[in-house]
């Protein structure tokens, strides 16, 4: 235990981050460079060093995070690195983008503000890359096998470094123009600039991953000889199809998936285009969804210079304090005030939209919502509650429904789905199909980024157990592991 009076005698501190009048200018990340560093250490030495570290179940990597605490309050960055590496591939994706669920399972946490276990993985990660600790790790013999990836988002990325650094020799097909997934075109700038997936891209190259873009398996090449060059397929395309609104006017020019949205912003951030072809620039913007994708469109929206912002959620405000029903260690539903929600708009809750209405020209000019409630477990509608808000620009941030279908990659590989319409698969993330194994959302249904590397972590040891008979690789879950939830 590094400090053993740490919790009791350093308050916890988060990052900080930029003036909103300053960072709703630009597009880079929001929190201020190098804050951290000189409050980190502190930070670190709040970590109990507990008997049974909670965090550890909150988290699905299995994160080691006591012990890199303990190293980083030493300021031992090389160790620290060492031991973050040990469980997660890309620690700065997570040390940005992931909710923190270790940190709602922090012991601290049952009567105190928990460690800033978040803030501490990404001081190491970021003090790792500076200091040349992140190198190559080429395997150092190959075992002749190849396999196939089919989707760069986190789990098919950390597959595939695991499965690289076994000896296989594997390459990577995605479907847009660059590697990524949802962390290339469906996370915005100002959340984690694509710089930090460039370099992890370079890295995995220097090891011997290929990767070919703009080749969507399905349509581009059929899954059946995708299947018989390769020794192995790993299927980490993601739940893509977003949850759609089948209410009048929904076909209005204007009204679009949060996932049409995003991406054309971080193209422009890209150099691909120098005007995003859908904006919000001038527009009264309504975001449908109270989740972290609608919050991405509300920065956006602030950002390209909207009228007003106003985001709906059909679900009750959540309160600021964990209800009784979902005691600590479990992930609670807070009221969360994300860096977007900081730079204005409005927040309405217990609302569901009826429909919209365009104009003359077929462009949406308003959105018709009434308020609502549950009774009985039902969701029914308050008499007397409609009203329009103007509306220019909707996005629908609702959600996934599962994996993309339309492409023919299901049936051309003869894939059987789960009752929820993910892939179905064995203890080992094998699906039905011999050699043809599948991880992240496409298996598990849409989840946190944690998840998605733990799955892709796990779904290499069975492809390289499949491959070679036995793995010394890593399994940090079970296809069936789920959440730490009530």
């Amino acid at each position: 235990m590094a400090d053993p009076k740490g919790f009791l005698t350093t308050g916890r501190e988060i990052a900080e981050t930029r003036p909103v009048s300053e960072r709703v200018k630009d597009w880079n990340e929001v929190y201020v460079p190098g804050s951290l560093l000189p409050v980190i250490s502190k930070q670190a030495g709040r970590c109990m060093d507990c008997g049974i570290p909670f965090c550890h179940n909150g988290c699905p990597l299995g994160n080691l995070i006591p012990e890199w605490n303990d190293y980083a309050y030493r300021e031992d960055w090389a160790a620290a690195s060492e031991r973050l590496h040990a469980t997660n591939n890309f620690p700065e994706f997570t040390g940005r983008l992931c909710p923190a669920p270790c940190e709602s399972a922090c012991v601290l946490g049952i009567n105190q503000p928990a460690v800033t276990i978040k803030n501490v993985e990404v001081s190491i990660i970021d003090k790792a890359w500076g200091n040349g600790d992140v190198t190559p790790q080429p395997p150092e013999r190959l075992s002749g096998k190849t396999v196939a990836v089919i989707g760069s988002g986190p789990a098919g990325l950390a597959a595939a470094q695991q499965l690289t650094r076994a000896g296989h020799t594997v390459a990577v097909y995605e479907r847009a123009d660059r590697i990524g997934g949802l962390l290339r075109y469906g996370i915005p700038e100002f959340k984690m600039e694509k710089s930090h997936i460039n370099r992890r891209i370079e890295q995995m190259r220097a090891e011997g991953t290929k990767f070919r873009t703009e080749t969507e398996i399905g349509k581009d090449i059929d899954a059946a000889k995708l299947r018989r060059r390769y020794d192995a397929v790993v299927i980490a395309a993601g739940a893509t199809v977003s949850r759609d609104l089948p209410v009048p006017g929904r076909e209005l020019n204007g009204v679009h998936f949060a996932m049409e949205y995003l991406p054309l912003a971080n193209k422009v951030q890209e150099g691909d285009l120098t005007v995003a072809p859908i904006t919000a620039e001038g527009k009264h913007v309504v975001v449908i969804g109270g989740g972290d994708t609608g919050a991405d469109c509300v920065g956006t929206a602030h950002r390209q210079g909207a009228l007003s912002v106003t985001q709906l959620e059909i679900m009750p405000r959540p309160g600021e304090d964990r209800n009784a029903n979902q005691p600590w260690p479990t992930f609670p539903m807070l009221y969360k005030v994300t860096s977007a929600h900081e730079e204005g708009g409005e927040r309405v809750y217990s609302v569901s939209t009826t429909h919209f209405e365009g104009d003359e020209n077929g462009d949406v000019q308003s959105l018709h919502l009434v308020e609502v409630e549950f009774k009985d477990g039902r969701l029914e509608q308050k008499p007397g509650t409609e009203r329009s808000i103007p509306a220019q620009l909707v996005t629908l941030a609702m959600g996934f429904t599962g994996t993309d279908q339309a492409n023919g990659l299901v049936q051309q590989f003869g894939l059987e789905l789960d009752e929820r319409g993910n892939v179905a698969r064995d203890a080992d993330f094998a699906t039905n199909v011999g050699g043809v194994f599948v991880a992240g959302d496409a298996g598990r249904g849409q989840s946190l980024i944690v998840w998605a590397i733990a799955e892709g972590r796990s779904a290499a040891r069975g492809v390289d157990r499949y491959l070679t008979g036995a793995s010394a690789l890593p399994a940090p879950i079970r296809p069936t592991d789920r959440a730490l939830t009530v």
